[in-house]
């Protein structure tokens, strides 16, 4: 089967989703206690957990319709989501070997997308 182009859209939108998810984690743990109480009323954990569920769905919606070879790299963006996110909203920083790593990440996934 070929992979069209919409599943690899939306694979992609999955993996931008799930980075979302990991930055609501990241900024809902702040406030997390052993008490599972606190997980349960954390507005940030829940909606991330809401969020990464919404974005293991729709991924399933894309493997239905393209390889998992070619959908699953593509998840890998995630990584680069991830990285650019925490910069921009955590104000991490992005060294130079980061940013090396970021262009290996694309230059596999866009290996893979275009010859599979």
């Amino acid at each position: 089967m070929e992979t069209r182009i919409w599943p690899i859209a939306l694979a992609l939108c999955c993996a931008v989703m799930g980075s979302l998810a990991q930055l609501l984690f990241k900024l809902g743990s702040a406030s997390l206690q052993p008490d599972p109480w606190t997980w349960l009323s954390n507005i940030k954990v829940i909606a991330g957990m809401i969020l990464y569920g919404i974005s293991a769905v729709l991924f399933v919606v894309a493997l239905k319709h393209g390889n998992l070879s070619v959908l699953y790299p593509v998840i890998a963006t995630s990584y680069v989501w991830v990285t650019l996110i925490s910069f921009r909203v955590l104000h991490e920083p992005v060294s130079l070997p980061k940013c090396l790593g970021i262009a290996l990440i694309l230059s596999g996934v866009m290996l893979i997308v275009k010859n599979g």
